[in-house]
């Protein structure tokens, strides 16, 4: 009771010092990293590297990794998006998860990470709005990245083949229907093989996704794979990248026409 009484009392100063910090800023974000599972030492790096972009792009910031505090509907109203980076495993109980889904069904968004698509296996709505779960990768590897879209905001930072080392993931066949594709990763310029005894691959073959976005439930979600190692977070074109999918699933704005 007393430690229920102390949360309770935590997230209400929380709460009234970011809305004091927060209050002048175009948006809000949520970033979130717990880990169930594998620990990415990435996590600092993105950490680091979503305070930059916060300064950078006058958008309020908070971050947390224990969802008791943050993951409930009067905490959650306080943002315009959630963040994920490398979450693993089951990071929310059956309340959180309510409260998650209520959250983008009022509009608004949810950004996930390279490793937020190896997250909540068994939570049917989440596979639904993370678009495809992770199922296997190679090792790190050098390859070339094909950009499938130009028109959302970000994707100018790329070239239209660019050469990117980092984790490739493999996915399962996606969860939903509707996923707007921004980048793929050419096959034929890097070994796409694994073999991790229990399951192993081939590769995806010719189209390979590596990221896209949608409009979900009332609100919106981008993911991208990119941004295993750490020092992803520190290149100039993932960081446009990452803060065009932010600035979508905040506000819905950016997209050009085609």
């Amino acid at each position: 009771m007393k430690n229920n009484y102390l949360r309770a009392i935590s997230a209400f100063v929380l709460c009234i010092a970011f809305m004091a910090s927060a209050s002048a800023k175009q948006f809000n974000v949520l970033l979130f990293t717990k880990t169930a599972g594998w620990h990415h030492s990435s996590i600092h790096d993105s950490v680091s590297a979503m305070r930059v972009l916060a300064e950078r792009h006058d958008f309020g910031l908070e971050w947390h990794e224990f969802a008791g505090l943050v993951i409930n509907d009067d905490y959650l109203s306080k943002f315009d998006a959630v963040v994920l980076i490398n979450t693993t495993g089951d990071i929310f109980n059956d309340e959180q998860q309510a409260a998650f889904e209520r959250f983008i069904q009022s509009g608004k968004g949810f950004v996930g990470v390279h490793a937020a698509s190896d997250t909540e296996y068994d939570w049917e709505w989440y596979g639904k709005l993370v678009g495809h779960y992770f199922e296997i990768h190679p090792a790190n590897q050098t390859a070339v990245l094909v950009k499938q879209d130009n028109n959302f905001p970000g994707m100018s930072s790329f070239d239209e083949r660019h050469l990117w080392t980092d984790e490739f993931y493999n996915f399962l066949p996606a969860n939903i229907e509707g996923l707007n594709y921004l980048l793929t990763v050419d096959e034929t310029t890097y070994d796409p093989k694994a073999d991790w005894g229990t399951k192993k691959t081939e590769g995806m073959g010719e189209f390979h996704p590596l990221a896209w976005y949608h409009e979900y439930d009332g609100g919106r979600s981008f993911y991208t794979a990119l941004g295993h190692l750490p020092g992803v977070y520190r290149d100039e074109a993932f960081l446009a990248h990452l803060y065009g999918g932010i600035y979508w699933a905040a506000t819905g704005k950016g997209i050009e026409k085609k």
